[in-house]
């Protein structure tokens, strides 16, 4: 291990500190040093001989990976730190010895699944649009979606300057002023139901997350957590 050797945002994610794309962020904004030094080139390369600091303290490799399911509330934000204070979906984590870091991201007034993990490799490939993983929300609409509108969202609509690619979306139930859809897509980009819904016409009331590939809630509580299983860890695996 002493002689392998990696791109700093790729350590930092192995060391379970934040994803590949979150650890670029902190060494560009001055919060990691390597052997002392405060590094901001995102090319450097490390080894585990190496000393490398987050925010202070001493990061290793993590030889245990951890896969955690988190039904995560309302008013929370999906991060490991938030410069402005508010709560953030570690502090629901409570008697995990290894650090964990978010894969992807619910906004704050986004509920449902959440999976954290300290396995930067599962991590980026979660998240990449390319290994396609379906995630399936129930989003409540404003006003009642037409057949045409309906086909629009799921052939794809423009959104921040670009087409979204193909959905599924379906009509659950409908009352007298909005409507409950099941939106299943796999881009998973910014907000992007929030968007869809919006330049559909139809803005979001609440949306909640209920499925990640094989992955779904099943009764787990707003608010609680557990570890995947060996079965779930295999499937989840077995998607990419």
């Amino acid at each position: 291990m002493n002689t392998e050797t990696f791109r700093l945002q790729k350590y930092l994610a192995h060391c379970g500190v934040a994803s590949r794309r979150k650890a670029e962020e902190y060494i560009l904004r001055g919060m990691v040093k390597v052997n002392g030094k405060v590094v901001t080139e995102l090319g450097t390369t490390v080894s585990a001989a190496d000393k490398v600091e987050f925010n202070g303290k001493p990061v290793t490799i993590n030889r245990n990976k951890v896969y955690i399911m988190l039904h995560k509330p309302k008013g929370y934000v999906t991060t490991v730190h938030d410069p402005q204070g508010r709560r953030t979906v570690m502090d629901l984590i409570r008697d995990v010895d290894e650090r964990v870091y978010p894969v992807g991201r619910l906004d704050y007034d986004t509920s449902g699944l959440l999976l954290l993990t300290n396995d930067g490799e599962l991590a980026y490939k979660m998240t990449h649009p390319s290994y396609e993983i379906l995630k399936v929300y129930i989003a409540t609409v404003k006003g009642h979606p037409s057949e045409e509108t309906i086909r629009n969202l799921e052939s794809g609509i423009e959104i921040d300057g670009y087409i979204t690619a193909p959905a599924r979306v379906k009509v659950i139930e409908q009352y007298k002023d909005r409507t409950k859809l099941e939106i299943t897509i796999h881009e998973g980009r910014n907000r992007q139901v929030r968007k869809m819904c919006e330049a559909a016409g139809h803005p979001v009331i609440t949306l909640k997350r209920i499925k990640i590939g094989s992955l779904s809630l099943d009764g787990l509580k707003s608010g609680q957590w557990r570890f995947l299983s060996q079965r779930e860890i295999k499937e989840i695996k077995g998607m990419m």
